[in-house]
C-alpha cells in the first residue's frame, strides 16, 4: 500500500508546539501549520514577564535533548533566557515560517474523517491530524474579590504584567503566595516603599542556591560530555524528588520535609512571623517553592505579611476582615491559572457531534494524557492527568511525542483512517490512576491547583521508570483503529 499523505495542525507555539513542528519535519511530515494565538513563540514564557520570573526546574534539565543550551547563566534559569532559548531553537529549525501568529483556533470539528478548523480571523483549514500543544498555565485566574473594579491604582494579573506601572517607591500589594508571588516579592521588595503580601496559605520553601555561573562553569558547559554528565546527575536528583511526591511515606518525602523545616527555622528570626509562615500540611503537598531569598525578603522593613482574609477592594486599597485598610498604589494578582481548561474555550466537536465540553462535563479525562475517546486523530502533549507535578515537562513532551509518532505511523502507512482510544480502557486507566493517587503527597491535606473537583490530584502518580516503560510503545489493544 502506498504511503498516505497526511496534513497536520499544531495548536500552540510554546515548548510543545515547537517540539512537534521539529519532530514532524524530521520525520518527513512537512504538510502542517502551527496556529498560535500570541504574536510569537514561547508559550508561558512569552505570556509571563513579571520581575523575578524563573524556572523551578534545573536549567540543564529544561531544554530539548536535541538542543542543549550551554549559555544558561544560572542553575534555575530566568524567564527571559528561557524565552530567548525557545526563540533561537524555533528560528534555527524554521518553525516560525510555518506558523500563523495572532490567530487563535476557535473551533475544531471532525467531519468525514478529517478535522475542520476555524480561527478567530475566519481562516479555515482541513487536516488529518491535530496535535494540541496548548499547554496548561495560560488562562489567568482572576480572583473573585468584591470591589476589584473600584481600585483606582494599577491592578493586573501577574501573567499580564503592566510594565508601565511604577513600582519604585510605590505601595504595592501582592495577592497570592505561590511560586509567582514568592518570585515577585523577592525581586521587588527593596524597590518599593511598602509591600503587602496577602497570604491565604503559607508555603513550604526549599532552599536552593541560584548564584550565577562563574566563567569556569560557563566554559565547562560547552563540553557536551560534561553537559550529559550534569544532566544525568540532575536527573537522578529529580528522580528522588519524584519518589517523594508519589509516596508520601517515603524516606525522600521525609527528607524534603526536614530540609524545608530547617530552612524556615534557620532563616526566620522572629518567632511570631515564623509561625505565620509555617504551613500545617506536608511539604510538597502544594507545588514546592524553590527560593534562596524569600524568607529574607519577608523580613525586610518594607514588607508586611497580611494573613487576615481579604474582605473587599476599595478605591485606594484592600480592606481585610479585621477592618484594616491597606492603602496601595499597585495591586498584583498572583492568583494562578485555570489549569483544567487545556484547549478550552476552543470548541472541539468529535464523532457523532460529541463536544469536548460534554466529554469533560465532570472533569478532564484522557488516556495516558494524550488521546480521547470519540476524538480520533487528536493528540495532546501535556494533556490531562499527566506528569505536570513531578518531572520536567520538556522531557515529558519529548517522550509523549515519540509515542504519538507511533500512532501517526499507522495512519501514514495506511493501516488506519482513524485512531482513538477505547472508552473502557480509558476509564479503567483513570480508575487505576485515581487509586494510585491516594498514596501521593498531594493527598495529604492541602488544597492546590493539582486537585480536581473530587480532591484527586490530576497528575501522574507513578515513578519515572513506569512512565518511560509506558511511553516506549502503544498497547494497540487500547485503541480503536478504523480502516481506510
Amino acid at each position: 500500500m502506498a504511503e498516505r499523505h497526511l496534513r497536520f495542525a499544531i495548536i500552540g507555539a510554546g515548548m510543545a508546539g515547537i517540539l512537534s513542528a521539529i519532530k514532524l519535519t524530521e520525520s518527513g511530515l512537512t504538510d502542517f501549520t502551527v496556529y498560535e494565538k500570541g504574536d510569537r513563540v514561547g508559550g508561558t514564557w512569552r505570556e509571563n514577564s513579571y520581575p523575578g520570573l524563573s524556572c523551578d526546574v534545573p536549567s540543564q534539565l529544561y531544554c530539548f535533548s536535541f538542543a542543549p543550551n550551554p549559555d544558561w547563566t544560572h542553575p534555575y534559569s530566568p524567564g527571559l533566557e528561557i524565552q530567548q532559548y525557545f526563540e533561537r531553537v524555533a528560528e534555527s529549525y524554521g518553525v516560525a515560517d510555518r506558523a500563523r501568529f495572532n490567530d487563535e483556533v476557535v473551533r475544531c470539528e471532525w467531519l468525514d474523517s478529517r478535522w475542520h478548523l476555524t480561527t478567530h480571523d475566519g481562516h479555515t483549514d482541513v487536516v488529518d491530524v491535530v496535535i494540541s500543544a496548548t499547554g496548561v498555565l495560560h488562562h489567568p485566574k482572576w480572583p473573585d474579590i468584591a470591589g476589584l473594579d473600584s481600585f483606582e491604582g494599577r491592578v493586573f494579573h501577574s501573567a499580564r504584567w503592566d510594565h508601565d506601572a511604577v513600582l519604585d517607591d510605590a505601595r504595592v500589594g501582592i495577592v497570592g503566595s505561590g511560586s509567582t508571588g514568592v518570585q515577585i516579592i523577592a525581586a521587588i521588595h527593596e524597590r518599593v516603599a511598602h509591600l503587602a503580601s496577602f497570604q491565604r496559605t503559607p508555603q513550604w520553601v526549599m532552599p536552593m542556591s541560584n548564584e550565577a555561573f562563574v566563567p569556569q562553569q560557563l566554559e565547562a558547559h560547552r563540553d557536551l560530555d560534561y553537559l550529559r554528565a550534569t544532566h544525568s546527575k540532575l536527573g537522578e536528583l529529580f528522580g528522588r524528588f519524584t519518589n517523594a511526591v508519589i509516596d508520601a511515606a517515603s524516606p525522600e518525602s521525609h527528607m524534603i520535609g526536614e530540609m524545608c523545616r530547617s530552612n524556615l527555622e534557620a532563616n526566620v528570626t522572629d518567632p511570631a512571623l515564623r509561625e505565620r509562615l509555617r504551613p500545617d500540611y506536608q511539604a510538597a503537598c502544594k507545588r514546592l517553592i524553590i527560593s534562596e531569598n524569600y524568607y529574607q525578603a519577608m523580613q525586610h522593613p518594607n514588607v508586611e505579611l497580611v494573613t487576615d482574609e481579604i474582605a473587599n477592594v476599595e478605591s485606594n486599597g484592600v480592606r481585610t476582615a479585621d477592618g484594616v485598610l491597606h492603602e496601595l498604589d499597585v495591586l498584583v494578582l498572583a492568583t494562578g491559572f485555570h489549569a483544567d481548561w487545556f484547549m478550552r474555550p476552543m470548541q472541539i466537536v468529535g464523532t457523532h457531534g460529541v463536544t469536548l465540553d460534554e466529554a469533560w462535563a465532570q472533569r478532564p479525562l484522557a488516556y495516558l494524557s494524550m488521546t480521547l475517546p470519540d476524538f480520533p486523530n487528536f493528540f495532546m502533549l501535556n494533556g490531562p492527568n499527566g506528569p505536570v507535578g513531578n518531572f520536567s515537562l520538556i522531557s515529558v513532551a519529548e517522550l509523549q511525542f515519540a509515542y504519538i509518532e507511533q500512532l501517526i505511523a499507522r495512519l501514514r502507512a495506511g493501516d488506519a483512517l482513524e485512531i482513538a482510544p477505547d472508552r473502557a480502557t480509558t476509564e479503567q486507566f483513570e480508575a487505576t490512576r485515581v487509586e494510585a493517587a491516594q498514596r501521593t503527597v498531594w493527598m495529604t491535606g492541602c488544597t492546590s491547583w493539582y486537585l480536581d473537583d473530587r480532591g484527586v490530584p490530576a497528575t501522574w502518580p507513578w515513578p519515572w521508570d513506569r512512565f518511560l516503560d509506558v511511553m516506549a510503545a502503544p498497547q494497540w489493544s487500547a485503541y480503536n483503529l478504523t480502516e481506510l
